[in-house]
C-alpha cells in the first residue's frame, strides 16, 4: 500500500476556486481503480493550507492516476492558486 500526503499552501483570496478545482478532483479520483481512500483536509492553524492524504493500492496506482485526465487538466489549473511550491511525500507501509 502506498500512502501520499500532498500539501497545498494557497494565496490569500483563492481558496473558494481552488477547492472548486480541487473537489473535482476528489470526486474523480475516488472513481479511479487502486484508489483506496482519497481525503482532502485543511490545516487547523491555516485555513490557507489545504492537504490531500490518499492512499493507493500500489506505485503503479498511483502514476495511472498521475496520467490521468482530470490530474493533467486540474492540478496545472489549481498551480494559479499557490502561494509556493509545497511537498508531496510519499510513504510505503513498513510491515
Amino acid at each position: 500500500m502506498i500512502k501520499v500526503v500532498a500539501k497545498n499552501i494557497l494565496q490569500d483570496g483563492t481558496k473558494d476556486q481552488a477547492l472548486a478545482l480541487l473537489e473535482e478532483m476528489v470526486t474523480a479520483t475516488r472513481k479511479e481503480d487502486g484508489c483506496i481512500t482519497y481525503e482532502l483536509y485543511e490545516s487547523d492553524g491555516n485555513p490557507n493550507i489545504i492537504t490531500f492524504i490518499e492512499e493507493w493500492e500500489s506505485l503503479a496506482k498511483l502514476t495511472a492516476h498521475i496520467n490521468s485526465e482530470h490530474f493533467k487538466r486540474i492540478i496545472p489549473a489549481v498551480g494559479k492558486f499557490v502561494a509556493e511550491d509545497s511537498p508531496v511525500e510519499i510513504y510505503r507501509r513498513l510491515k
